[in-house]
């Protein structure tokens, strides 16, 4: 994720963290000492939120470390104010992988609970904190505890994107398609959304927040099963371009322009000869030409970063690749040899004409039907 630090690797898995969660710092320290709080309160409070999300990693290391029973990597975890984010090269597909690895990381925040209560000393008034002006010595392990049972629960609403709405799409998905159970979890969660969203406006506003957040989700998780149910059944082969624009490494950043001006293509393949090294945008284009100029070769200002789809890989599994990469535009190679691109917004048009095809043709199946 762009404008993340590193922390380095821990069990093969790149941690990195948002420069936004120095603001979350930032204004903690600021509300501690603007409240006229000490600054040995101050810095029980940073302890606290640090220790807490040192449990969200924890958290999403339990997602990453279940997954990768099940084969599937895990290409980072970053850290960012509102939690953790791990990003997995893909979700498990059989109904019992989904399950666990949903429930991976809530089972986490549980055992740290568990391990945390035999440290307790309540004393008589002794009260649970959550607000991070009262968080001190005597409070710091019920105050985690409580935290790390509410990220357990809280992350077990039968909703996307939270945990529990993938242990709920799990669920569905042994007695139906696991479209078909995406589209019920994600309605699922689209109308809980609705309920925190009234919630909100009647009392917490920050429930309005975590409605919009549930409901967003929700609709991307939905759109995103529909998108993988769409594909399958073909190949990188099916829906690939032949006819693509490409540059030369040794040419100047004009000529690229004039292809820009001059036809409808977006993005250009680099090439080294015959040998594809880079791609360049329309939106790259103009950012080095305003820091460059004209003149510049294009290997200079050109994107290095290259996905290789194969033509007979699926085209579901090609499309989930440039998702993880966040990449539009990808060379596509058989037997060593370039045989065209695939972009996006192919992949997209390709979706519309087979949809269109396949509504055809039931349309003629029926009328072809004796009455």
């Amino acid at each position: 994720m762009k404008y993340s630090l590193s922390l380095g690797k821990i069990l093969g898995i790149h941690v990195q963290i948002h420069w936004t969660f120095l603001i979350l710092i930032g204004w903690i320290v600021i509300s501690n000492l603007s409240a006229g709080n000490s600054t040995e309160q101050t810095l029980w409070a940073v302890l606290f939120v640090l220790t807490i999300f040192a449990c969200v990693t924890l958290h999403e290391f339990g997602h990453a470390l279940a997954a990768r029973r099940y084969g599937i990597e895990t290409q980072d975890i970053t850290l960012l104010p509102i939690g953790g984010l791990a990003r997995l090269a893909s979700m498990p597909e059989k109904p019992m992988e989904e399950l666990v690895v949903a429930l991976a990381g809530p089972a986490v925040n549980i055992v740290i609970s568990a391990l945390i209560y035999p440290f307790l000393h309540i004393s008589e008034g002794t009260e649970i904190s959550l607000n991070l002006r009262a968080v001190d010595g005597d409070t710091f392990l019920l105050s985690l505890m409580a935290v790390n049972l509410w990220l357990a629960l809280f992350n077990m609403i039968p909703a996307f994107p939270m945990d529990g709405g993938r242990v709920l799409r799990a669920l569905l998905s042994f007695r139906m398609e696991r479209a078909a159970a995406t589209r019920v979890a994600a309605a699922i969660g689209q109308f809980l959304a609705i309920g925190f969203v009234i919630l909100g406006f009647l009392g917490n506003p920050f429930l309005i927040f975590i409605g919009f957040f549930i409901f967003l989700g929700a609709q991307g998780e939905a759109e995103l099963a529909q998108t993988k149910s769409a594909l399958q059944g073909y190949r990188v082969a099916d829906a690939v371009m032949h006819d693509f624009m490409t540059l030369q490494t040794y040419q100047p950043l004009q000529a690229a322009v004039d292809l820009l001006l001059n036809g409808q293509s977006r993005n250009f393949l680099i090439l080294d000869q015959d040998r594809p090294v880079g791609t360049l945008s329309r939106d790259e284009i103009v950012r080095a030409l305003s820091q460059y100029g004209a003149e510049v070769p294009v290997s200079q200002v050109m994107n290095p970063e290259l996905v290789f789809l194969q033509a007979e890989m699926p085209l579901e599994i090609a499309w989930q690749k440039m998702q993880q990469h966040r990449i539009e535009f990808a060379p596509v190679m058989h037997q060593q040899h370039l045989l065209g691109v695939l972009d996006v917004e192919n992949i997209a048009e390709f979706m519309m004409v087979q949809s269109v095809l396949k509504s055809s043709e039931a349309r003629s199946n029926f009328a072809a039907k004796p009455v």
